[in-house]
């Protein structure tokens, strides 16, 4: 793919295991021509395009850009915009999304990869705090699967937990995936102990001041403890991405075909690698129209069967380089 060849749907599909570098290394190209931020950005850095031949090369933008800038590639007016959630009085990450096709195709794909057909699944959205919101990536991403669904019982629930209740136990014998934010699990589940072993049931994260942070571990446990579950499942994703990984037990998470996940030093942002502990890089060939190499400030461990685990987040998330950004 030529620097001024824009990627599309087909570009997206067509992606797999033998083909993702080389298709990665074309989307930087693309988006070092056609996105001024992100050229700048690697500029500064002093990262020489040209020399940019394998994943480890490819500069990864601070996260935090897409609280202080527009992160767009091309000129093309954007139809949504996605924002983080954020806790009160903070600036939230904004993601201007220009084709939504993008984002559908990742999350139907990671859906259809790990769980299967979505319409043999009856989908609840537990999202209290994310429903209130405007501009979520994440209910955007459920409301749509529910519709895919098509069942009756299929939809959101705020605080119902009576009918919520009733609705998980008559469904014995169907799928279920239950698809909750932390806080509203945990605040479920103490008021509604009971038999959950035949739900899949998957926490987003976001405790967001609600509740005394838990660690993921004492959150699993819990949850498993009052609905008898053999484990629960995890998804990592932010507004700031198109793709997502999923973890069906343990915090193991996997990436869908495109995705993956790098490491970066953290005394040294610049020097990238594959396997061991360090900030989480991730590269997602979805964000065809923002910017597909996001430097996170999560701390991670990345196995060598490519699973990866979140360890938790940095204290300071300023990267060294930042400051040469004064745009």
């Amino acid at each position: 793919m030529a620097a001024n060849t824009v990627p599309d749907l087909h570009w997206l599909e067509t992606i797999d295991h033998h083909n993702f570098e080389e298709r990665a290394i074309a989307l930087f190209h693309y988006q070092y021509e056609h996105n001024p931020l992100y050229r700048a950005y690697t500029d500064a850095i002093h990262i020489n395009a040209e020399a940019v031949r394998h994943l480890t090369d490819i500069p990864f933008l601070p996260i935090s850009f897409f609280k202080s800038h527009t992160v767009l590639t091309g000129t093309h007016k954007p139809e949504l915009l996605f924002e983080s959630s954020g806790t009160t009085g903070m600036i939230p990450s904004r993601h201007h999304i220009v084709h939504p096709k993008y984002y559908e195709y990742a999350y139907r794909s990671a859906f259809a990869h790990f769980y299967g057909n979505v319409a043999d699944y009856i989908v609840i959205g537990l999202l209290p705090s994310y429903l209130e919101r405007k501009h979520s990536s994440l209910v955007y991403m459920v409301n749509d699967l529910v519709q895919m669904s098509a069942h009756e019982d299929s939809g959101f629930y705020l605080n119902e937990f009576e009918q919520l209740a009733i609705v998980l136990q008559k469904h014995r014998d169907k799928k279920i995936i239950l698809i909750g934010v932390t806080f509203a699990l945990l605040d479920f589940a103490e008021a509604y102990p009971m038999d959950l072993s035949h739900v899949i049931v998957m926490e987003t994260g976001g405790m967001k001041g609600r509740k005394e942070e838990w660690t993921r571990i004492e959150v699993h446990a819990y949850l498993q403890q009052q609905w008898q579950l053999p484990g629960v499942h995890s998804e990592y994703g932010m507004s700031e991405l198109l793709s997502q990984a999923y973890a069906p037990a343990n915090g193991l998470f996997s990436c869908d075909r495109t995705m993956k996940v790098l490491l970066r030093d953290e005394s040294d942002p610049l020097e990238t690698y594959a396997y061991g502990s360090g900030c989480l890089n991730i590269i997602d060939l979805a964000n065809i129209d923002s910017c597909a190499f996001i430097a996170t400030e999560d701390i991670a461990k990345i196995h060598r069967d490519d699973t990866f685990e979140v360890l938790g987040r940095r204290d300071h998330a300023a990267l060294r380089g930042c400051s040469l950004m004064v745009i």
